[in-house]
């Protein structure tokens, strides 16, 4: 009988040690947890230049919407290498690249999945990347998007962009949009 009560004890601490051991480190107490008050934030404040016309486009269709005359583009993928500016105007000083994505993936109005790395070219984060997944509405006023990862000084990134249209040119489909994004890294 006495051995069946130190089997059960060893079995109950033995599951324990395994559940503290298997429990992620962000959670254990004692440690800080990413993103919590502890974690860096950075603001990213810049403009993103999406050129889709002719001569030297920074994005290019390929693959068309489903139907051509719709106003929502459904189906439509652009791929993009667009720069990334500290101001509005096109020859403003570069930061970086957007590469990646915008797809149409709403029926009924123009709303993008969009999917893009924001390479950093210049000053601090040169070399890091901030990734961004998400919703972009490019008719409503602010549209908000995970950031969901980074490379180099925004490994372990998480956070938001806001995106802002500044100039839309409706006859040429060029954009420049304000980019406001929070890093917690």
């Amino acid at each position: 009988m006495e051995a069946k009560g130190v089997v059960v004890i060893t079995l109950v601490v033995t599951l324990a040690a395994v559940a503290r051991a298997a429990r992620p480190e962000e959670t254990r107490p004692g440690l800080a947890r990413r993103g919590s008050a502890s974690s860096p934030t950075t603001h990213l404040h810049f403009y993103f230049h999406d050129k889709v016309s002719k001569p030297s486009p920074t994005a290019v269709r390929v693959v068309d919407p489903v139907d051509p005359s719709s106003r929502s583009f459904f189906g439509m993928i652009n791929v993009m290498d667009d720069p990334l500016t500290e101001g509005p105007e096109p020859e403003s000083k570069p930061m970086g690249r957007a590469q990646g994505l915008y797809m149409g993936s709403d029926q009924a109005k123009l709303g993008f999945l969009q999917a893009m790395n924001l390479v950093f070219t210049d000053g601090t984060y040169n070399g890091s990347v901030v990734t961004v997944l998400g919703r972009n509405c490019p008719f409503d006023d602010v549209r908000e998007m995970p950031v969901i990862g980074g490379t180099g000084a925004f490994r372990f990134a998480r956070g938001y962009a806001q995106a802002r249209t500044h100039t839309l040119d409706l006859k040429t489909g060029d954009a420049i949009v304000e980019y406001n994004v929070y890093v917690m890294h």
